[in-house]
């Protein structure tokens, strides 16, 4: 097993306690309110609320009601697709990323872009940033996974490796990366909403990791395990 391209993160002022209080909110959360009424509806109910929040994050202006009712614009029509087979790429993912991120992309982009470039990275310099994705998610690691979540999400966004809807390809891989690292197995928590509920400080740090260097990916770092407290809040488990 490769060595974790994000270790050196972890010694970033006041990110493993960020992250370490990020995680514990979640664990009380998922067993204080959770685990012993839990249902496959309150999974499905908070994917759905992903997916609507991705969605008015990548342009969509469609409301929760419409998304549910299956009404909803292509934006909002393409992260419920993705949402709908999310879950069932955990097995690939911990197996597989590369393959695990194709399928979300041509789920994402099926019918908006031509077939031969769905879940194909645009070009060279893109494709290695995809191949470090993986490698972070296959990595011999003690990073705590909500970090690898929160880098593997800007990086894939910031990259933008495919020809369409990388928004929420990066926002559903870090929903699926809680899932598969056992953070959040049965998927309760709403990170898209999370990060809604904080669009502008998502967007300028999102452009600070892009364009900021270390200290930007340390902002970003910091921001993400805010924005993981706040989608905890966003549960249907707090309904």
């Amino acid at each position: 097993m490769p060595a974790d391209p994000l270790a050196w993160l972890v010694n970033l002022e006041g990110v493993p306690s960020a992250y370490a209080a990020a995680r514990d909110g979640i664990d009380v959360l998922l067993r204080d309110r959770g685990l012993r009424r839990t249902s496959p509806d309150l999974t499905a109910e908070s994917l759905l609320r992903g997916a609507h929040a991705s969605a008015v994050l990548e342009g969509s202006a469609s409301s929760l009601d419409e998304v549910r009712d299956g009404s909803g614009d292509a934006v909002a029509q393409a992260a419920l697709r993705v949402s709908t087979e999310l879950l069932s790429l955990v097995p690939v993912v911990n197996r597989s990323p590369l393959q695990a991120l194709a399928r979300i992309h041509a789920l994402a982009g099926a019918g908006s872009v031509d077939d031969d470039q769905l879940g194909r990275p645009r070009g060279e310099e893109t494709a290695e940033r995809v191949q470090g994705v993986a490698q972070a998610l296959v990595a011999r690691s003690e990073v705590p996974a909500l970090l690898t979540a929160a880098m593997v999400h800007a990086e894939l966004l910031t990259a933008a490796p495919f020809a369409s809807h990388n928004g929420i390809v990066a926002r559903a891989t870090e929903r699926l990366v809680l899932a598969a690292r056992g953070v959040d197995e049965k998927s309760l928590v709403v990170p898209e909403a999370g990060h809604l509920a904080n669009r502008a400080a998502y967007e300028s740090n999102l452009q600070g990791y892009a364009e900021g260097g270390r200290a930007g990916v340390h902002a970003w770092a910091l921001y993400a395990a805010e924005a993981f407290a706040a989608g905890a809040e966003a549960s249907p488990l707090k309904s």
